[in-house]
């Protein structure tokens, strides 16, 4: 029986005959995972990591479903019976642990990010209305297309169908396809499919007949919106708000998934995936807004991630599942915990978007910078016992020590970690300190309960030097002592006030009212630092040594955050790379050209200018006999996740 303190949670939901055995959901979301051939074993893997984790339904990923609709070169398809053999291996994978697979039709109309060969392929929407984040036109589709697209939304139902699917979604969230016939403001057809509202929805009320008529009575049908695309000139919350109520009477529809934003512009896009200064939980109002207008059951999604949250969003009434993906991203057995009363165990997600949606826009597989096992089911999905428990151990308590740490005790290692510092968690400890990241910390917290489960001794205020290995004679050496702030030389810095960004966040820095950051990284540390020093009353100017602040990180929080300086009035230089300072002054170099960027009137200089490895136990153990792994930042500063993976490998290599 699961924990009472979820009773709507792990309460079971039917529809058209299929029961779905709680409310937790795995949305639809891209893994960059397809190959070729479609969906292959790691896909599978992925998706059966969280059947036996305990979702009860599992979403596959968008797939397109007429040759048109190609948005990606790393998508799905559901155009050919070719399709059919992948997804009954998620089916059958699912299905043995007793969750629901439902699979997403798509078409993404004018929402185009890239193609298979590189070149622009000709997009098509209901009217020549442009994209304004890519930069598309597209091309109005013909009656004869509309059609074929129709069509091709209910043959890639009966294709699922056939492969043991319990379901499928029609993706019109977001702004795509379907999204752009239901919006006035986009579709300016004079046709029957242009005009009134029930002209625009003339092609979702066909896309469900097709669907309906080809695959009968026993699968599941439902449709995923935006509730508010968040966009000028988007749909808007009372316009979605009616399309639902009109569309509740179809008798082939079975939910609604309501979800936010839209793909077409910058600040729509953000809301694909939110950034973790977006509330919790802030999409379920807008459901509650439609739950209370239709009687087709309502699903929400959009920043719940943990069960607390949305045991609450069920037993208010303002939806009847909870879409949670990057929580069993994060944690594949969120679901199982929380129905155990694990819930201290749960390895909560921190919206930082690094590996999940920020690898699947750069082309990668997906993964999670606090759990990389996930998308590596195949090389880290199974336990790998030690085969003779080792002393080990592990000198640096940052992410990358601290996971090294909790897999090598996990696998049946004796494991003692040793940090020099009075806490574990490393520069974590700082980056919780920018504005809106204070849920980073969360990774600390984490990783301490994965160390506390696994058994590891933790012994803090202690430095690792020769003396102490010598004493401990450990089998095996992990080397995660971390970095320090770099700290170039300039010409003229013996005049100037001169902080970094690690001695402003801990408040060892008396900074003055006119400021100049260096951002050497174009990460979140610089314009952390901007929006910390503009909301404590500063003029900041932030130069950046990239064409945009935060150029390195994932573009939903990179945009966020750049709207956010913007209403704070922050000066963003660009192309910049730092040269000197005196008294007052600040010079730069302009990157491309190579000429002087003066900035005057400047009371202090905060460096954000990288890390240099710290590794004082190189020359400790250039004598010693036993295994040595080094890892994280003291190899080389990069970020978080690779600080993390490495620990993984390192904590399986022992």
């Amino acid at each position: 029986m699961a924990d009472s303190r979820f009773a709507h949670l792990f309460s079971p939901l039917t529809l058209r005959g299929v029961t779905i055995r709680n409310r937790i959901m795995s949305t639809g979301h891209e893994t960059a995972m397809a190959t070729k051939d479609g969906i292959g074993d790691d896909i599978v893997a992925y998706h059966k990591a969280r059947a036996a984790g305990g979702a009860g339904l599992i979403v596959v990923e968008v797939a397109m479903i007429h040759p048109s609709a190609v948005f990606t070169r790393c998508a799905l398809s559901l155009t050919t019976d070719g399709c059919i053999p992948g997804y009954r291996k998620v089916a059958r994978a699912c299905h043995e642990h007793g969750t629901a697979v439902f699979a997403q039709l798509f078409h993404p109309g004018r929402e185009i990010i890239n193609s298979f060969d590189g070149t622009a392929p000709v997009s098509y929407a209901p009217s020549a209305t442009p994209n304004e984040r890519f930069r598309v036109m597209p091309s109005p589709m013909s009656r004869q297309m509309i059609g074929e697209v129709i069509a091709g939304y209910g043959d890639g139902a009966r294709r699922v169908q056939e492969a043991g699917l319990d379901g499928v979604e029609i993706v019109a969230s977001h702004g795509y396809l379907p999204a752009q016939f239901l919006n006035p403001r986009v579709n300016v057809r004079e046709d029957d499919y242009g005009g009134c509202l029930e002209n625009r929805l003339r092609f979702f009320r066909e896309i469900i007949a097709d669907i309906r008529a080809k695959v009968g009575d026993g699968f599941v049908v439902g449709l995923r919106i935006s509730g508010d695309e968040k966009s000028l000139d988007g749909l808007r919350e009372e316009e979605v708000r009616e399309a639902c109520i009109a569309l509740d009477d179809e008798d082939g529809l079975d939910y609604f998934n309501i979800i936010a934003g839209a793909s077409a512009t910058l600040a729509g896009s953000i809301h694909i995936v939110p950034p973790m200064t977006v509330d919790n939980n802030y999409v379920a109002p807008a459901a509650e807004s439609i739950k209370a207008r239709v009687k087709k059951p309502v699903f929400v999604g959009g920043r719940i991630n943990q069960p607390q949250d949305a045991e609450h969003i069920l037993a208010t009434g303002q939806a009847d599942m909870c879409g949670m993906t990057r929580a069993m991203i994060c944690d594949a057995e969120m679901a199982k915990k929380a129905a155990e009363g694990r819930t201290d165990d749960i390895r909560a997600c921190i919206a930082c978007n690094q590996a999940c949606i920020g690898h699947f826009l750069l082309g990668y597989p997906i993964s999670c910078i606090q759990h990389p096992e996930s998308g590596r089911e195949l090389e880290y999905g199974a336990a790998k016992p030690a085969l003779k428990p080792r002393k080990v151990l592990v000198a640096g308590g940052g992410p990358a020590g601290m996971k090294a740490a909790a897999v090598a005790a996990a696998r049946g290692h004796n494991v003692t970690l040793y940090e020099a510092g009075p806490r574990v968690g490393g520069q974590a400890l700082l980056a919780q300190l920018l504005p809106g990241r204070d849920e980073f910390g969360g990774i600390i917290t984490n990783l301490t309960r994965e160390m506390e489960l696994a058994g590891v001794a933790v012994v803090t205020k202690t430095a690792v030097d020769g003396k102490l290995i010598k004493r401990e004679a450990p089998d095996a050496v992990i080397v995660a002592t971390g970095a320090k702030p770099r700290r170039p030389t300039l010409e003229g810095e013996e005049e100037a006030h001169i902080v970094d960004a690690w001695q402003v966040l801990k408040g060892e820095a008396n900074v003055g009212q006119s400021v100049v950051v260096a951002d050497w990284r174009s990460d979140w540390i610089g314009l952390g630092l901007a929006e910390k020093l503009a909301r404590e009353g500063c003029h900041v100017r932030l130069c950046v040594n990239a064409n945009m602040p935060g150029a390195a990180i994932q573009q939903y929080v990179r945009d966020s955050w750049i709207g956010r300086l913007h209403t704070l009035g922050v000066e963003i230089i660009p192309l910049t790379r730092l040269f000197g300072a005196d008294a007052d002054t600040v010079y730069m170099q302009h990157t491309l050209s190579g000429e002087p960027v003066i900035c005057e009137n400047v009371n202090t200089l905060v460096l954000s200018q990288g890390h240099e490895p710290v590794n004082p136990l190189k020359e400790a153990l250039a004598n010693y006999d036993g295994e040595v792994h080094a890892i994280g930042d003291c190899v080389s500063p990069r970020t978080c996740e690779e600080a993390v993976l490495e620990g993984l490998k390192a904590g399986w290599a022992v």
